[in-house]
């Protein structure tokens, strides 16, 4: 009997996650049409966090089945436990707070959840504590960006604080493939331009409080300038990018400007130009790209065999545990989307992006609802960094674009980008709060004027 439920559930399973993670991606679209601040959509994230346990249950159940360990399950149980508890706790604390977003966050971190047990349990564990202490620290950011009006006043600050921490990389950071992007505090490991990306953002949005004219673009762009710069001169060329492409976006939505758009675009491209000619590991990426089969069993290695999980994956997967994501060298890191579609198939590595890209589209909804010039580039900004990794991660993982090094936020094994992705979504629900705050200020003006008219009449 015991035989036969195994087979059933391993060779079923890869069907049910794939269907699961549409059904999810499907109600989040309707949240994303509906006004999810409303009770409307309350009843669609219930179900939604339905559908979320039995994915992961039914992956952890297969993971059980095919390794015989009963641990698995015990492990799976305190990770929803933790995931319920996001959810419960962030609805008590902010129950005004976008809930698509802390929805999203929690569905991206279950399958991260099981991929890397699949992977590696002891760096699924630690991804477990990671998680755990971010949610932690982060719980009272939406507090801090609703009740402190005064954010927007320290632009000073935060670009001190974003070219100080990446300055000290620069000088004492430790060297890793190539790059200085991280140093050591105490036994643990950081990498700044994962945090500083956060107050980039912050950054950018306070040059535009007073006036958005050439004077606060000039300035703008002086300051993301050096950041970028500090960046390029660490070899930290993905992070780079993201800041870049983060700030022409947010100039745009603040001036409207299509130059402006332009003129970054023509900046990057020299720059880029100027990166391949200037670093020998940026030329031997480039050239892995060109050409990965020539160079299979050396610096083609990582791209090749990539490509080879994702083709063998085809459309539901070769199932939990049946395929071979760990010949993919850091593939917990860099390539846990080639191991998600080889396993999962297509559809779960759609609906994976397609969650990633509702998040995107939930942040740009938020700030065209505000009136707000800083938080409406608040959520901009911070939306756009968040889905260009995405792109810049899963691009290089399916050779659309040169390889960089940057993880797939809440999916990839790793505590800076994790911590961070956190924050940023914990800093986006704290906009939303003020666009619900903005929301009632304007009703109850339009609610007095009426009053007055009526009483006039």
């Amino acid at each position: 009997m015991s035989t036969y439920l195994n087979i059933y559930v391993t060779s079923l399973s890869k069907y049910f996650l794939g269907i699961f993670l549409i059904i999810h991606c499907l109600l989040g679209v309707i949240c994303l049409i509906l006004d999810d601040t409303g009770s409307d959509a309350d009843w669609i994230h219930h179900v939604r966090s339905v559908v979320m346990f039995l994915f992961s249950f039914t992956a952890f159940l297969c993971i059980c089945f095919e390794t015989g360990s009963m641990r698995i399950l015990v492990y799976f149980f305190i990770e929803q436990v933790l995931m319920l508890g996001i959810m419960v706790i962030g609805t008590m604390l902010y129950p005004e707070a976008n809930k698509i977003f802390a929805g999203n966050m929690c569905m991206l971190l279950s399958v991260g959840f099981v991929m890397l047990t699949r992977l590696n349990v002891n760096k699924s564990l630690k991804q477990l504590m990671i998680v755990t202490v971010s949610f932690i620290v982060s719980m009272g950011v939406p507090f801090i960006i609703r009740k402190f009006k005064l954010l927007h006043t320290l632009k000073w600050a935060y670009a001190s604080i974003g070219i100080g921490a990446l300055g000290a990389v620069l000088l004492a950071g430790q060297i890793t493939y190539g790059a200085n992007i991280s140093y050591t505090i105490g036994g643990i490991t950081f990498q700044p331009s994962e945090f500083i990306k956060i107050v980039f953002v912050f950054c950018v949005a306070s040059c535009f409080v007073r006036a958005r004219g050439m004077s606060e673009v000039a300035l703008s762009a002086f300051l993301a300038l050096v950041h970028v710069l500090i960046l390029v001169l660490s070899r930290d060329l993905g992070s780079a990018l993201i800041y870049g492409v983060t700030y022409v976006v947010m100039v745009f939505v603040a001036t409207g400007n299509v130059l402006c758009v332009i003129g970054g675009g023509a900046a990057g491209v020299m720059a880029a130009l100027m990166a391949y000619h200037r670093f020998a590991h940026v030329q031997t990426r480039v050239w892995a790209w060109l050409d990965p089969w020539s160079t299979i069993d050396d610096t083609g290695y990582q791209i090749t065999q990539s490509l080879f999980a994702i083709s063998s994956g085809s459309t539901w997967g070769l199932g939990l545990m049946k395929g071979n994501p760990s010949s993919i060298p850091f593939v917990e890191d860099d390539f846990i989307f080639s191991a998600i579609v080889e396993e999962m198939g297509f559809v779960c590595g759609i609906s994976v992006l397609v969650l990633c890209l509702l998040s995107f589209l939930s942040a740009v909804k938020l700030a065209a609802g505000l009136s707000s010039m800083y938080y409406r580039l608040l959520a901009v900004g911070l939306g756009t960094a968040y889905v260009f990794q995405v792109f810049v991660t899963v691009g290089g993982g399916v050779k659309f674009i040169p390889l960089t090094g940057v993880t797939l936020p809440f999916v990839s094994y790793g505590g800076s980008s994790v911590l961070t992705s956190i924050l940023l979504f914990e800093v986006l629900a704290g906009v939303s709060m003020i666009r619900t705050d903005e929301r009632i200020f304007y009703e109850k003006i339009s609610d007095g004027e009426t009053g007055t008219d009526k009483q006039g009449n």
